[in-house]
């Protein structure tokens, strides 16, 4: 069997040997043109030796036929599922707003039925007809106290005194900080 150091240099391969003795096709993938050597040349020129010689490696492929297949099925699947997952969120959102409204209904209903519970109490029917038309049982005498319209009348004519201004409040508030004060005992 022959060794052989691999492209990379990374240490020898074997070749397998099929049936006829002869070496079968190596298993690794033709990924383009032949590698062509190209020289570079040192910067000080050709005086230090010897030019390195350098090999370019074959540039992969930027989109191979399998990704551009798989890139446009992941879009189709993108663009099929936008409409019925739109649909799907109207939907839940729309049962939503229907909860609430059911939710809101039953709190009515049951305001409702506690406010038809007072009025099936004689004593809550009294209260309101007391207040509301001015009924009285039998053998109590009604007062109903009627307001003076001219004290009204004044006291809505009588405008408001205004209020200080703040500055007058601030120096009304050093002179009494200022004056001595009148019932203070003299100190001994």
């Amino acid at each position: 069997m022959t060794e052989r150091r691999t492209p990379s240099g990374q240490g020898p391969t074997r070749r397998r040997v099929g049936a006829a003795g002869r070496p079968s096709p190596s298993r690794t993938r033709n990924t383009g043109p032949i590698r062509v050597p190209s020289a570079r040349r040192t910067p000080g020129g050709s005086s230090g030796g010897a030019a390195a010689q350098r090999t370019d490696a074959p540039r992969p492929r930027a989109l191979t036929s399998r990704a551009t297949i798989l890139i446009a099925l992941v879009v189709v699947l993108a663009l099929a599922y936008t409409y019925p997952l739109r649909v799907y969120l109207e939907q839940e959102s729309q049962i939503a707003e229907m909860e609430a409204a059911v939710a809101a209904q039953r709190a009515e209903i049951t305001a409702s039925e506690k406010q038809l519970a007072k009025w099936k109490d004689p004593e809550y029917l009294r209260i309101q007809a007391l207040e509301r038309f001015s009924y009285v049982r039998p053998g109590e005498t009604p007062l109903l106290v009627v307001p003076n319209e001219e004290d009204e009348a004044a006291a809505a004519q009588t405008p408001a005194a205004a209020p200080d201004r703040w500055y007058d409040t601030l120096w009304s508030s050093v002179q009494a900080a200022n004056a001595e004060p009148s019932n203070a005992k003299p100190q001994d």
